[in-house]
């Protein structure tokens, strides 16, 4: 089981060290306003842009974090927006991204205003949208040609999942 704890200053630098590259930004941030190469006082500056982005963090053993995750208001009313999940490389296929993503889920419908969670992948990011598909979340829409990552350009799709019955 993992639980989320906000994310401290000292945990950007680390969950900043997970991201290589262009393309492994833009994956995990979308159009959040990055730019390559990305470091710790960006993560900071957007959290402290925005107080109502809870920026989470999960441990692993010794308490380094494994995982990021981001909840904030969506633009619907009802409806929270899970973002930036992220799992330390050295974590991933462990079940952890998963894990992280129901406690997330967990944390978000803990409000009883929550109605629903809404998220945005690309659509060439399969095993993310296999998790997601897995966990509830259904297509609502696709978005063509999202953003554009070197001379590509990525089509992004929204998922939404309802509060579960």
């Amino acid at each position: 089981m993992i639980s989320l704890r906000p994310l401290e200053p000292a945990d950007a630098a680390v969950v900043a060290s997970w991201i290589d590259g262009l393309d492994a930004l833009v994956l995990w941030s979308g159009k959040a306003g990055f730019t390559w190469p990305f470091d710790a006082g960006q993560l900071l500056a957007f959290r402290a842009a925005d107080p109502a982005r809870r920026l989470l963090v999960a441990d692993g053993p010794g308490g380094r974090p494994i995982g990021h995750v981001m909840l904030r208001p969506d633009a619907a009313p009802g409806a929270v927006r899970l973002g930036l999940v992220l799992v330390a490389p050295e974590a991933r296929g462990r079940g952890h991204g998963e894990a992280l993503v129901r406690a997330a889920l967990g944390a978000a419908f803990a409000d009883p205003g929550a109605a629903r969670v809404t998220l945005g992948v690309y659509a060439h990011n399969h095993g993310a949208r296999r998790l997601y598909e897995r966990l509830g979340f259904r297509e609502e829409a696709v978005h063509a040609d999202s953003v554009e990552v070197g001379e590509r350009r990525w089509t992004s799709v929204t998922m939404v999942l309802p509060r579960p019955r």
